[in-house]
């Protein structure tokens, strides 16, 4: 299979690039590492005037209706800048979720809030630490109310609303859309490993929610989304595995040791190889991801996971030989290599760790028969 993105989409990269540039240097990744905030509240704002995050959201919704590989592109311009932005949250989830099964009227309140960026939403599935147990959910709705504790929630703290996994009535697991600044939800932040990526729990005591999607279909529906962020995510990682490669690349050609460029030192040399190695075997899966999302295939399950583990993979090698070719300098706190390392870990455990997306791979090519072929 060949695929490209067009031309026009590359002009694009081009221009989202020069943009995060211009408006998110290191040194603002910095600013919100070190602050409260959840994310780059400037950012976000501006990035939703350009339009960014309207991309793959239809027209008559409050988006541009340009599609998912442009998406794509702002993903990975946004990976490569380590902007601090809810996207996988908000607009890899949430607004996929209202885009599938949403009312008209949930679609008029929040798509063009979330295309715009004036509003942000999270989902609300795990209650611990760790992957998806649907027989660990124990947060139910009765009569429209919800009750219990999700956690932990990615921008649980700085999100409009949540889409939230519960039983319901008839013991299923259903969607719900919980607003967050109502009566009955209470807020706690959490640390995670990247300060700029914050988390919350989320408690619950008879909030009035209103239900998503079709009941009991809420773990089918998490699974289909999860696919479709999963590509978008690992366009972020790649975004930020470039970046780390281009830095430590830099590093080696202007750092000098008895005489020579370290760059021309085997060890760093075979080091860079095997980042940029990893980077574009993670970059063909991401694209492979890309085509399946943009045409809706069935093979999406399989290329989502592929390019989810060989990005991950990439990121975390990328950023963690970083470090290694800046030496001891590559582990303190002015240098910028541990933001990448930051990113990199918590977009690892993003939607699932490593292995549930080896498994969720290993399954899609058991039942799909056309991949067992190929």
């Amino acid at each position: 299979m060949q695929f490209d993105f067009s031309s026009e989409q590359k002009e694009l990269q081009t221009s989202v690039r020069r943009f995060f540039t211009d408006n998110s240097p290191n040194s603002a990744a910095r600013g919100v590492l070190e602050s409260t905030a959840g994310h780059d509240e400037s950012l976000w704002k501006k990035v939703g005037e350009q339009g960014f995050l309207a991309a793959a959201i239809p027209e008559a919704q409050g988006g541009v209706g340009a599609g998912y590989l442009e998406l794509c592109v702002v993903a990975q311009e946004a990976g490569r800048a380590l902007a601090a932005l809810p996207t996988v949250s908000s607009i890899y989830q949430a607004a996929e979720f209202l885009m599938a099964v949403g009312t008209p009227e949930q679609q008029a309140k929040w798509l063009p809030r979330l295309a715009s960026g004036e509003a942000i939403g999270t989902v609300a599935v795990t209650e611990a630490a760790g992957p998806l147990n649907p027989k660990a959910i124990t947060t139910r709705v009765t009569n429209q109310r919800l009750t219990g504790t999700k956690l932990p929630v990615a921008d649980g703290s700085a999100a409009d609303f949540a889409i939230v996994a519960a039983k319901d009535e008839h013991s299923g697991i259903s969607l719900f859309i919980a607003e967050l600044a109502a009566d009955g939800v209470e807020r706690t932040p959490v640390e995670t490993v990247d300060p700029s990526r914050k988390h919350a729990r989320l408690d619950f005591d008879g909030a009035v929610v209103e239900p998503l999607g079709a009941p009991g279909e809420g773990l089918a529906l998490i699974e289909r989304i999860r696919d479709r962020a999963a590509v978008l995510t690992a366009f972020e990682q790649i975004g930020g595995a470039q970046a780390a490669l281009d830095m430590a690349r830099d590093y080696a050609l202007q750092r000098f040791a008895f005489g020579r460029q370290i760059g021309s030192f085997q060890a760093i040399k075979h080091m860079l190889a095997d980042m940029y190695v990893s980077l574009e075997l993670a970059r063909s899966n991401a694209y492979y991801g890309a085509w399946a999302l943009s045409v809706d295939s069935d093979r999406l399950p399989a290329a989502a996971a592929s390019a989810r583990v060989a990005a991950t993979q990439a990121y975390q090698l990328c950023a963690a030989n970083n470090i290694q070719v800046h030496g001891g300098m590559g582990f303190t706190w002015e240098f910028d290599c541990h933001l990448h390392y930051r990113r990199s870990n918590y977009l690892a455990l993003a939607l699932g760790g490593p292995s549930h997306w080896e498994e969720r791979l290993i399954e899609s090519v058991r039942v799909n028969p056309a991949l067992k072929a190929a």
